[in-house]
């Protein structure tokens, strides 16, 4: 059985990374808007990227708690399509990574 720990390891501290900054936007998300309309305008379009940023960040803790999940189930680090081992060289690079190369491509 391969050690997984790096991994795990890995996924934890980028977990904790989105948490601050999923907390961060939403702050900012809260933050009083001008009263001005053309600074209104500009603030809205802010908080436009915000929440594409936000929902991108909230996709990546769904990918990162799937990963931790099959990490305890013993199935991480196989392909949920095909069963194939995935490569350590995908795991390094993206370690959340629940298709092996060939599932991913196709």
């Amino acid at each position: 059985m391969t050690d997984h720990s790096i991994y795990k390891a890995a996924l934890l501290k980028r977990l904790s990374e989105l948490d601050k900054r999923l907390h961060d936007i939403e702050t900012e998300l809260d933050a009083p808007h001008s009263k001005d309309w053309d600074d209104a305008a500009v603030e809205h379009e802010g908080d436009e990227v915000l929440e594409g940023l936000g929902a991108s960040g909230q996709e990546e803790i769904r990918r990162i708690q799937a990963a931790l999940e099959r990490l305890r189930e013993g199935a991480y680090g196989f392909c949920v399509k095909c069963g194939e081992e995935i490569p350590e060289n995908r795991l390094r690079v993206v370690p959340e990574a629940p298709l092996c190369s060939a599932c991913a491509a196709g």
